[in-house]
């Protein structure tokens, strides 16, 4: 018998859906550090669009309680339409479902705020109606507590979610750094989102590989002058 989890993600098999990333939903995060939740759901955003992943964007009460979608995300998708709802279950948005089902693909990287109320109910109703299979990443997520996040986590993969973080999905989409059409997007996307590791790219780019230092504006370096 064929196992679907077993299954990397890849370019061609998956889809992507952010719920709720709006300011008023990240006040209430207090599982993760926000400016790190906000990086990583950019990050994921980024890859997204490097590979041509289709993407949802849904949103609850933007006008009336939660706020516009984060500015930086919806950079990375200009023009897209957000599906508003005011479910808070996304399943429950028949918008939502049609875009899912429109998309053609059965393994849904989720990331949402809140793990314990949209994303949860979002993952269980899907798999169980939709016959979805469900990946959330948990580092583009985020509860009002570890312990909210941590439980819902792990009532979601007692129920068959896969959990993930945002640079694995990245990384699992390219797969092989001989993919050179991507390599280049993917680096520079570690390079601004992963943190130390981005850094250390910069410096492997630079002191190793003796390639120029990157920078929208080239500075010059002055030599050091021996203390009197």
């Amino acid at each position: 018998m064929s196992n679907a989890k077993l299954e990397v993600l890849t370019p061609q098999n998956s889809q992507l859906i952010f719920i709720d990333q709006q300011p008023q939903m990240a006040f209430g995060v207090q599982s993760i550090d926000r400016q790190v939740l906000k990086n990583n759901v950019v990050g994921l955003a980024k890859a997204a669009k490097v590979f041509n992943i289709p993407t949802t964007i849904t949103t609850v009460e933007t006008e009336s309680f939660s706020g516009y979608t984060y500015p930086e995300l919806l950079d990375v998708f200009p023009g897209q339409k957000l599906l508003e709802r005011t479910s808070m279950n996304s399943w429950d948005d028949q918008k939502v479902r049609d875009a899912l089902a429109a998309n053609g693909r059965k393994k849904v990287v989720v990331a949402g705020l809140w793990t314990e109320v949209c994303n949860t109910t979002f993952a269980l109703c899907a798999m169980l109606e939709g016959d979805y299979e469900i990946y959330m990443v948990a580092d583009a997520s985020g509860g009002t507590s570890k312990d909210a996040h941590d439980f819902s986590m792990q009532r979601m993969i007692q129920a068959g979610v896969v959990p993930v973080t945002w640079q694995q999905v990245m990384l699992e989409w390219q797969r092989d750094w001989a993919h050179r059409e991507t390599y280049d997007a993917v680096m520079a996307i570690a390079k601004e989102h992963s943190g130390a590791y981005g850094m250390g790219v910069d410096y492997a780019y630079t002191m190793v590989h003796k390639s120029k230092q990157r920078t929208s504006v080239q500075h010059e370096i002055l030599p050091a002058v021996p203390a009197r």
